[in-house]
């Protein structure tokens, strides 16, 4: 084995050890260590892509060399390391661009808490990612759960304190539902470990036995997962937790976690059940109706919406809707479009967060989308953000929701009949909603203001906490327009190898 082949483990293990010694530290100390982790894990994930992409196979690594049942294990591939490499740079960026927001609106002597919780964020998406074993996936949903809602009520204020409980409330539902599902498959199954419960699942699907119980086992799966996706008509809690939470922690919320949960959801399709198996089952049905709802409907509550952190957590049950109707389809092109906006999405709603917090307060502290007409003249670099997340995820040509949305047409083509019927409508209209509200706002930002017009005047000065990560997410959005193609390509291929 290479040296490089225990990165992934190494990564887990640092971040855990790092969230314990921060709860040890002194808020700028606990800073400092979490922003160093955070990099360094970043660039031992790039490494692990650049092996995986040259060697182009999967490889597992079994924690203290002991084989199933006793020990457990982790898989690493193309298609794992890719989707880790995009969180750890939306993460890095994320933590960073909110940074002095945070220390502004966190008491100082709960900053390491904070910390603390970000680190658990982040270990909680790598075990997700890289495990393959169920009962381990369950304990790290629990752990991302609990710390997102702790991380939703670090401002202490009465909304954030309900927006925490409900979103606590409604993602341990969807872990008891998780939970429930893999305890009935286990009794059916006897294992825990993904390949051989596939193996299991196939036999049991080629005899016809247990068709019933395997079917309700991948409904309460999917359900459990759905809810914490805020897939509609799930969504309810979401938009109040994004919109009140510090801007690094709803950047961190809306790009991450959700993201976790649905590469674990299509782990579970693909190489615990298999997907013709899932096929046959008729879940994917469902999730076709609910993801064409999400798409229609999250576009129509953010064009309602009065506030811009409002109109974007909205934003987000739109774009949760594109991937689970890709899901949807079936298809393996399906797969690879809802793998790709988890990544296309994760890169752009983080910087609309971090961007849309800092150019309220370069308008005076409002929250309204209508006052923040001139914001460009504040801050451009703001501004500009703000442009190019709200053009991507309209679907703009050579940016990468644009990509999301080609395939999803081409893929719901593939399938034909009324799938692509039904795909073509929800596009067209979700894209004009897009406009409505995305492109009206950004518009706003560049109209210069009147002399008649009351003008707030600026609160917070620029930081290069943000400038620097707001760079950098420009950057991160517009490669993965402009080599999309590449990434795709990447996605397929390792989609290909990861069953």
């Amino acid at each position: 084995m290479q040296f490089v082949q225990n990165f992934p483990f190494m990564c887990i293990l640092l971040t855990l050890i790092c969230a314990v010694v921060t709860s040890v530290l002194k808020g700028r100390q606990a800073r400092v260590l979490t922003m160093g982790l955070i990099a360094a894990v970043t660039a031992m994930t790039v490494a692990v892509l650049a092996y995986t992409l040259r060697t182009g196979e999967s490889y597992v690594y079994m924690m203290g060399h002991f084989p199933a049942p006793w020990g457990n294990e982790i898989r690493i591939g193309v298609l794992e390391a890719l989707m880790m490499t995009v969180f750890c740079f939306v993460m890095l960026f994320s933590f960073v661009g909110g940074l002095v927001p945070s220390i502004r609106e966190i008491e100082t002597t709960k900053y390491n808490i904070y910390c603390i919780l970000a680190d658990l964020i982040f270990l909680s998406l790598q075990a997700l990612v890289y495990t393959n074993d169920l009962f381990t996936a369950y304990v790290f949903i629990e752990i991302n759960t609990l710390a997102a809602a702790g991380l939703i009520m670090m401002r202490q204020k009465g909304r954030n304190l309900v927006a925490g409980v409900r979103y606590m409330i409604m993602n341990l539902v969807g872990s008891s539902l998780f939970l429930f599902g893999i305890s009935m498959l286990y009794t059916i199954t006897g294992h825990l470990l993904m390949v051989h419960i596939r193996e299991s699942v196939a036999a049991l699907a080629a005899s016809g036995e247990y068709h019933v119980p395997l079917t309700v086992v991948v409904a309460l799966v999917t359900v459990g997962l759905a809810v914490k996706c805020a897939l509609y008509p799930f969504e309810k809690w979401m938009p109040g937790a994004y919109s009140n939470a510090t801007p690094s922690v709803a950047a961190m919320l809306s790009s991450l976690v959700s993201k976790g949960y649905i590469f674990l959801l299509i782990k579970f399709y693909v190489r615990v059940i298999g997907f013709d198996v899932i096929r046959s089952l008729g879940v994917l049905d469902l999730l076709f109706i609910f993801g064409v709802l999400g798409m229609v409907m999250g576009s129509v509550h953010a064009v309602r919406a009065r506030t811009t952190r409002m109109m974007i957590a909205y934003s987000s049950v739109a774009q949760i809707g594109y991937v689970f109707t890709a899901l949807g389809l079936g298809s393996e092109l399906g797969v690879v479009c809802a793998l790709w906006h988890c990544a296309a999405h994760a890169a752009t709603k983080s910087m609309l967060f971090v961007s849309c917090a800092e150019m309220d307060d370069a308008c005076g502290g409002t929250h309204m989308r209508k006052d923040l007409r001139g914001a460009f003249y504040h801050s451009p670099l703001l501004a500009l953000a703000f442009a190019l997340g709200a053009i991507n995820l309209t679907g703009i040509p050579l940016l990468s929701v644009f990509m999301t949305k080609v395939t999803l047409t081409q893929a719901a083509i593939g399938v034909g009949g009324r799938h692509m019927a039904i795909v073509l409508a929800a596009v067209a209209i979700s894209t004009l909603l897009n406009a409505v509200y995305f492109l009206g706002t950004a518009v706003n930002l560049f109209v210069p203001t009147k002399p008649g017009d009351a003008v707030r005047p600026p609160t917070v000065r620029k930081n290069p906490f943000t400038a620097a990560a707001l760079v950098g997410m420009i950057a991160l959005n517009l490669a993965m327009g402009l080599f999309s193609q590449p990434f795709l390509t990447a996605l397929a291929d390792g989609l290909a190898r990861f069953a």
